[in-house]
């Protein structure tokens, strides 16, 4: 099928779809994230919290799950018909690829709903964690705010909240040009 010939998706169906789906996923996968978390935690996992609260954070997660996800389809489905029309334009019809046109459109939502995923993930792992000061959503992330010793994107002014932003952007967007074309 021809990249202008693909079905296209309204901007709002895909924020909709996009959000509750998101959710749905993140919410149910919860408990097993806080384990995987509590593992990875250099406190080590029984100081972490163990098996103990699994559910701590899930506030953030919910917070920022529905726009995050939301966020990438918007994205995605945004820059479809663009990038199609792009590769029309300069490579001619007949050398448009639709699986370049879904990884390049998958990759910039990617990049668009990290700007949400990672601050809602840094928050939720401190919470997860058990940090010291992370004794509710708003504390901690009054806390990550305050982190502000250079080490995370922006961080004079974001804080510590895009720490891991462009670790993440380098495991999601390879990942987005395998899953999407297929």
């Amino acid at each position: 099928m021809a990249p202008d010939k693909e079905r296209h998706t309204p901007f709002l169906t895909s924020l909709i779809a996009g959000g509750m789906a998101g959710t749905t996923v993140d919410l149910a996968l919860f408990p097993i994230d806080t384990l995987k978390t509590r593992l990875q935690s250099p406190q080590g996992f029984v100081a972490a919290g163990g098996f103990r609260g699994v559910y701590r954070g899930i506030m953030a997660a919910a917070a920022g799950s529905s726009p995050g996800a939301a966020l990438f389809f918007g994205t995605y489905e945004t820059m479809k018909p663009v990038i199609a029309n792009l590769q029309n334009t300069y490579r001619g019809e007949e050398a448009s690829s639709p699986a370049l046109t879904h990884m390049i459109a998958a990759s910039i939502g990617e990049a668009a709903a990290c700007l949400v995923r990672v601050p809602t993930e840094v928050v939720k792992s401190k919470m997860q964690t058990n940090a010291a000061g992370a004794s509710s959503l708003s504390e901690t992330f009054k806390l990550v705010v305050s982190e502000k010793d250079g080490r995370a994107f922006g961080s004079k002014i974001f804080g510590g909240l895009y720490r891991g932003y462009g670790i993440t952007l380098m495991r999601e967007v390879p990942f987005a040009f395998i899953q999407f074309p297929l």
